[in-house]
């Protein structure tokens, strides 16, 4: 099991370092399939390269926004399907020169964790735009045992000395204790320099294309392999995920309607179960195949590493997989079907380097399943 607040930071940060896709072909379909928004915005994004930053920025292009980006410029930008401006600096450091003096409708923040980013970005950007969207966490509440948590749920309170002291060192150092809190007080940050004019949107696990932490990608990869798969638990538990691309091109509706509050970008928008997501990947790539059902005590007991999975009582993260979505639907959040997400994150996966694909970011070796495997017929077997 490998669902908590430390893999929601650790397994981030790789999804931040996101490859390309290996084709133009999601930019040159949206641009011709996507209408025109009512009216063109002029959008800040700061970051914009890493897994959903892409996405974002495509999707805002083909609404015929103009796009600007704010990063270090230390990744490969991707091919954009238009004109996209390109600020360098670096938050980390306090360089933001390249921001003052400017105006923007809107302000996308999508990687910050740490609460001094959204205060220095507030010196230099409060009044100079109209509408600033966070992207959060739903590792901000402070219990993450509850299910069905909606965005009143009290958030993680900080235990630290001073919050605008620490680093992105300090937070890897102990990011179980400090990942929830920062990001709470990055979201307050934001109202304080912002005033009301603030969207907070906290996402769950993020999946598709692009997703270089291997999470959710686990589960469709092993089921391709075929044969005997260990599925958690009793294959109830609920579990939650979004596409990258719901995600991203969502943001960008919410900046055009001005839509402001916050909202658990969680989905799908039907109980998805354990049972139903592996046989949902198994419904796009086929073949021979076995289920084989092993309780979730005894999956802890071996440290089987089965990730997005968590029981649904038990553990301080069993509310994970049931977050109350229903605001953000309300606000015009929508979500593609598995199928269309499995298929095109496996279409990407296989375009990667032989070496990518050989590593293992997230779940088991072939060779710990085998073996868990057979320890519980073992133990069945008395």
């Amino acid at each position: 099991m490998n669902t908590s607040r430390r893999d929601l930071l650790k397994l981030g940060s790789l999804a931040a370092a996101s490859t390309m896709l290996p084709s133009q072909t999601f930019a040159s379909n949206l641009m011709a399939s996507v209408p025109k928004a009512t009216k063109p915005l002029r959008i800040l994004i700061l970051g914009g390269t890493g897994f959903t930053g892409p996405f974002q920025v495509n999707y805002a292009l083909a609404r015929g926004h103009k796009v600007t980006l704010f990063n270090r410029g230390k990744r490969p930008s991707p091919e954009w399907a238009g004109d996209v401006e390109q600020l360098l600096g670096d938050r980390n450091t306090g360089d933001l020169k390249s921001l003052e003096g400017r105006e923007w409708d809107v302000c996308i923040d999508n990687p910050t964790s740490l609460p001094f980013w959204v205060r220095d970005a507030g010196k230099v950007l409060a009044g100079k735009v109209g509408h600033y969207l966070f992207i959060s966490t739903i590792s901000v509440y402070a219990d993450g045992a509850k299910a069905d948590m909606n965005e009143a749920a009290a958030v993680a309170a900080y235990k630290g000395k001073d919050a605008m002291a620490e680093t992105q060192e300090s937070l890897r150092a102990d990011i179980e204790n400090l990942y929830g809190p920062l990001k709470a007080l990055s979201e307050a940050e934001a109202h304080k320099q912002f005033g009301e004019r603030v969207t907070i949107v906290r996402p769950g696990f993020i999946v598709g294309p692009r997703d270089e932490t291997d999470r959710f990608t686990y589960w469709p990869k092993r089921i391709t392999e075929g044969g005997e798969v260990l599925v958690p638990g009793d294959g109830l538990d609920p579990l939650q995920i979004i596409d990258g691309r719901d995600l991203g091109e969502w943001m960008i509706r919410l900046a055009e309607a001005g839509t402001l509050g916050t909202f658990n970008a969680c989905g799908p928008d039907y109980a998805l179960s354990t049972d139903a997501m592996v046989h949902g990947c198994h419904a796009v790539t086929g073949g021979p195949i076995q289920f084989t059902h092993v309780p979730a005590e005894f999956v802890a007991e071996k440290e089987a590493d089965l990730p997005i999975w968590v029981p649904r009582e038990g553990t301080p993260y069993s509310g994970y997989g049931s977050v109350s979505n229903q605001r953000a639907i309300a606000a015009g959040l929508t979500f593609r079907p598995l199928a269309t997400t499995v298929s095109d994150l496996l279409t990407w996966y296989r375009a990667l380097p032989a070496e990518r694909q050989a590593e293992v970011r997230a779940g088991m070796t072939r060779e710990k399943e085998v073996e868990v495997l057979k320890a519980w017929k073992a133990k069945q077997a008395g």
